[in-house]
């Protein structure tokens, strides 16, 4: 509907001058009264052209060339919005479309051009993931299933760093776990890495080796094998819940190829460090930001902050259109560090948005699940998934703002009812499921002949929600918010459960029954290919 809409006022703007070039927004009004949609079209446009809302939107309305079998009447509101509202037959012909395009309805090939590189996780291979990896790993894997749904060529990258204090610890950790499975009397150090896994790699090299490494260097065999089992856990753990990589981008990589090197070289050549204090400075006060910071440290140690920005220009160097950072809320003030230097070095920022998720706290009866990333305590994304499952663990990791903090409520997560979102939204599916499976006992079929008999307030309003579809699709793509899918699935769940109270299918008239049946098989197709963006199952059972 807002498409035809669109194309009609597409079509006047050759006719009205001042309409050219005006972005005239169609909105679903919150009072049903007032139309299908709604535009304030007239009320801005009244300042331009120096004339009375009221009067614009009649001139707007007489001008208009639209097919009154699609638009059943266009009425002036309040001081000057636009209602429309749309003949009942049109409205069912959506069934027709979503039939038709089956998997591929509420697609758009606005961005098909472009790639796109999200990088998300990224979490250094020091031990398993947590819950907090878990909201991370999920909404980078919405996003990149949503850009791709709107065209875009998407890589997922996971970015991480092998070497440096955590790496050494984590060497060290393991050897220390070995050194006491050979009986030597070891007080384990409160800051290294605390979890079982560290006692299990050790078991295995003890297993493989005996006593033999006992004068291995932390960082040789004892790192690597910790590295290598550590990542092998991290990838079937996000296997779990369906993420997988095209790449994965060692930091380490950055210095052995001299980029590291390169990148200080060029800004000291652009003047945008300095010496101090034997440190090396990013001149961030000249870039717009509050104070220098420095970004190689007086032991020679880079901070975060090099490696990162010469690892986007390697992203820039890979010609992607479009480049996503997904990071935790404790990145909140050192990305712009990160931008500004690569400003400051003439790349087009405006192709990276970075993201930002709030935490996760784990609720059970009512309490607060205390977690820690080091210590034997902290919840790991595997525990989730064994506690709820996957499908359960992605919907609620998602189904919030990123913007707000998540309360995962394991006592709702775990029920089989209306109170969890997830058995809500897979029991609309299955339900229809069960649905065509009775009807086609009943020899009844779904009819595309008939739509115009679906007039009902039911009816009406499932269908009204069929069309906004894509429309929902690509806002939330385009706005990186995966939330909005969930809150759309959840409506039409709603809006079909209202319908199969109210509207009977078997028992009903042959030709009604058979417009209802076509109704369900449009609904549950939508339901389907919304479930897909999220990386949920749509089961036909449960």
């Amino acid at each position: 509907m807002r498409k035809y809409l669109s194309e009609i006022f597409e079509t006047l703007a050759l006719r009205l001058d001042y309409l050219k070039g005006i972005n005239i927004v169609f909105n679903v009004p919150n009072n049903q009264g007032q139309g299908d949609y709604s535009t304030n079209a007239a009320l801005l446009l009244s300042k331009i052209v120096k004339k009375n809302p009221r009067e614009v939107a009649n001139e707007i309305i007489n001008s208009l060339e639209y097919d009154k079998n699609k638009i059943e009447k266009i009425e002036i509101a309040g001081p000057g919005f636009i209602n429309f509202f749309f003949n009942k037959n049109f409205i069912a012909e959506i069934i027709k479309e979503v039939v038709y395009k089956n998997e591929s309805f509420g697609r758009s090939q606005k961005y098909s051009s472009k790639r796109a590189l999200v990088e998300f996780v990224s979490a250094n291979p020091t031990g398993p993931l947590t819950v907090g990896h878990g909201r991370n790993a999920v909404i980078g894997d919405t996003v990149a299933n949503m850009l791709q749904w709107i065209g875009y060529s998407v890589d997922r990258e996971y970015y991480f760093n092998n070497a440096g204090r955590q790496m050494r610890v984590l060497g060290d950790s393991v050897k220390q776990r070995y050194l006491q499975i050979l009986g030597n009397d070891i007080e384990f150090p409160e800051d290294y890495y605390q979890g079982e896994y560290i006692k299990d790699i050790a078991q295995q090299l003890f297993d493989e080796y005996g006593d033999k490494l006992a004068g291995e260097d932390c960082e040789g065999l004892f790192k690597a094998r910790a590295e290598k089992e550590i990542f092998k856990d991290i990838d079937k753990t996000l296997k779990r819940i369906s993420i997988e990589f095209n790449n994965y981008f060692n930091e380490h990589t950055l210095y052995t190829e001299g980029k590291i090197e390169g990148l200080l070289n060029t800004l000291k050549e652009k003047n945008l460090s300095y010496e101090k204090e034997g440190a090396v400075w990013l001149k961030l006060t000249e870039l717009g930001n509050e104070a220098d910071k420095v970004i190689v440290k007086s032991t020679g140690e880079p901070t975060y902050r090099l490696p990162d920005v010469a690892y986007h220009m390697n992203k820039f160097e890979r010609k992607y259109d479009l480049m996503v950072d997904l990071f935790g809320s404790d990145h909140n003030a050192t990305y712009p560090d990160v931008l500004a230097a690569l400003k400051a070095l003439n790349y087009d920022t405006d192709k990276v948005k970075v993201l930002i998720h709030q935490f996760v706290t784990i609720m059970s009866g009512g309490e607060v699940v205390k977690m820690s990333t080091r210590k034997a305590n902290y919840i790991t994304l595997d525990e989730l998934i064994d506690e709820v499952g996957s499908d359960v663990v992605r919907y609620f990791f998602i189904m919030r703002s990123i913007a707000s903090h998540l309360n995962f409520d394991l006592d709702i997560a775990k029920k089989q009812s209306d109170e969890n979102p997830v058995f809500y939204l897979q029991y609309a599916h299955a339900r229809i499921a069960s649905i065509l499976r009775m009807v086609k006992e009943q020899d009844l079929k779904a009819d595309y002949e008939n739509l115009n008999l679906l007039a009902s307030d039911e009816e009406q309003n499932l269908l009204k929600k069929l069309h906004l579809f894509e429309d929902e699709m690509l806002y939330a793509a385009e706005n990186y918010e995966a939330h909005r899918i969930a809150n759309y699935l959840e409506e039409l769940a709603a809006l079909f459960h209202r319908f199969y109270t109210e509207c009977r299918i078997i028992g009903t008239e042959k030709k009604l029954a058979e417009a209802r049946i076509a109704l369900c098989i449009a609904v549950q197709t939508v339901m389907r290919n919304g479930l897909s963006i999220l990386g949920l199952n749509a089961p036909d059972k449960m």
